[in-house]
């Protein structure tokens, strides 16, 4: 009988030390947020070989395979790839990457997923069409959401949304989905944030009953619609923390709308954080989330977003 002939390939000592260091990463081990990524930690580039099936010698090739497939699918006339094809004209191989990072270089599952992110456009347009940057901007001054200046220890970025002093008359619950796009899109222009991906916490503490009753059905699945399948996003973790006993009410609202991959990625903490700071150190987090650090202020973030703003030259004297 013929012997079983099986394969395997050496494991070089540099993997093995890149792989034990992925073990053993802090806060300080990873690039900055905001901006793009001038150069890829090492640990970063064996976590997307690893998890991502990313080769240096195949990026290309991913790329040309998704361009290729996005016009095959345009000729058969369907609506939806048409307006794929529309919307990617003109775009550089970076833009198709993230695709194909979200889908681990699957080709096919990267094209399903450059679908999503269209039909996320054109089935909600007052998210995205016609923005007011100075509106956006307004909103993420406001801390809706926030993102935090240091990643994480697996070198997630951290967005933080604290509903407690939210009013909807105030800023609606479409402006908020507005600035987590416009968010998501200008941090995935981060090749850390590509592979690293996300992560949301989101603090109920002072989440009231009249609240809750105006959260629409609709509203939230738009939000939902927009984590799943809609941007070339990894949502590794969501955390809600301090909710009172009738957030339960909200989430069976939301449950049903979640695939079970996200679903196993929701962490409901209550008031015992013990579990939450296990994942998210203190030290990067403000003080109304728990942290050690100063109280949010989403103005230092829109500046890193937008720039500082223009003064003013007409100040009375």
């Amino acid at each position: 009988m013929a012997e079983g002939v099986g394969s395997f390939r050496m494991v070089s000592e540099e993997e093995q030390t890149l792989r034990a260091q992925l073990q053993q990463l802090t806060t300080k081990d990873h690039g900055p947020v905001f901006g793009r990524c001038s150069q890829l930690p090492r640990h970063t580039l064996q976590k997307a070989k690893d998890e991502l099936n990313e080769r240096e010698e195949a990026r290309e090739e991913a790329v040309r395979a998704l361009r290729a497939l996005v016009q095959v699918q345009a000729a058969s006339g369907e609506e939806v790839a048409q307006a794929v094809a529309d919307r990617v004209q003109g775009r550089d191989d970076a833009f198709f990457l993230r695709f194909i990072r979200a889908r681990k270089f699957n080709v096919g599952r990267a094209y399903e997923l450059l679908r999503g992110y269209v039909h996320f456009r054109l089935q909600y347009p007052e998210l995205l069409d016609s923005l007011s940057l100075e509106a956006v901007r307004c909103t993420i001054e406001a801390g809706y959401p926030g993102v935090l200046s240091s990643r994480d220890k697996y070198g997630r970025v951290v967005m933080l949304f604290n509903i407690e002093n939210w009013h909807s008359e105030e800023i609606t619950f479409d402006e908020i989905l507005q600035a987590y796009c416009f968010i998501l899109e200008k941090l995935l222009e981060n090749e850390e944030t590509q592979i690293n991906g996300f992560c949301i916490v989101e603090n109920f503490k002072g989440f009231t009953m009249q609240q809750a009753a105006g959260l629409r059905a609709s509203d939230l699945r738009k939000m939902v619609d927009m984590l799943q399948d809609s941007f070339p996003a990894r949502f590794k973790a969501i955390h809600f923390i301090h909710q009172p006993w009738y957030f339960t009410t909200t989430y069976n609202v939301v449950r049903p709308f979640l695939k079970s991959k996200l679903l196993q990625r929701v962490f409901v903490h209550g008031d015992d954080l013990s579990g939450f700071f296990q994942e998210i150190d203190e030290t990067i987090l403000p003080a109304d989330f728990g942290g050690t650090l100063p109280k949010y202020d989403g103005k230092v973030v829109a500046e890193q977003l937008f720039g500082p703003r223009v003064q003013d030259e007409n100040t009375a004297l």
